[in-house]
């Protein structure tokens, strides 16, 4: 029986509790189906840049919150010193996003930024909980017609995200969007952390 079906007889602490070992369980399952693929997502990441490319990043919602906390990792700095890295969340411009909904539909809010903006060789980082969000879909989807790398984070079984994405990091335990988010973002500190280590320069230089 899930935490949902029994949460009207538990106390605060103890849904707390049982929401805080939800967490550690699915963080911990990611890890066991994903650590090697984060390591491939951070290579890619390299790669690209080291290349001269660049990266897109963008989800709706709470996803949106993490494209742009990436890019600000990225842009500026998280544990160590290097130049800055070019890098851009898609979700930050209000009047590119609200004209795209307008003219023409939500499902292009990314795709159209994609066409716009990728070049091949870029990397494009997409994120959704479900792995079924048709913008972010149709996104990889351009993304991948301009010659560009993709990595998928996602939760559950995957959606069409887990198949389109060259790396797919997906959640598989988590249980709503919040779980899933919570291992999301320790995704996106681990591709960046291990980026910045090892993968910015050619293996075994400086």
């Amino acid at each position: 029986m899930g935490i949902e079906s029994k949460e009207s007889s538990l106390e605060p602490k103890q849904y707390l509790t049982a929401t805080s070992q939800e967490s550690i369980s699915a963080h911990r399952r990611f890890f066991d189906e994903c650590g090697t693929s984060l390591i491939s997502a951070a290579e890619i990441l390299g790669h690209s840049i080291r290349a001269g490319g660049k990266v897109l990043i963008f989800g709706n919602g709470g996803s949106a919150a993490d494209a742009q906390h990436m890019a600000a990792e990225m842009v500026g700095r998280m544990l160590v010193d290097r130049r800055p890295l070019p890098a851009i969340a898609l979700t930050t411009d209000s009047s590119n996003l609200t004209a795209l909904a307008n003219d023409f539909s939500f499902d292009e809010i990314f795709s159209k930024q994609i066409e716009a903006l990728a070049r091949p060789g870029d990397a494009v980082v997409a994120i959704s909980t479900s792995g079924k969000s048709p913008n972010v879909i149709r996104a990889v989807e351009a993304a991948k017609k301009l010659g560009c790398k993709g990595i998928g984070l996602t939760g559950g079984t995957g959606g069409k995200l887990k198949a389109l994405a060259d790396v797919a990091l997906v959640v598989s335990e988590g249980k709503n969007s919040s779980r899933i988010q919570e291992t999301h973002i320790f995704a996106v500190h681990s591709m960046v952390d291990l980026l910045d280590r090892f993968f910015l320069h050619p293996r075994g230089k400086a």
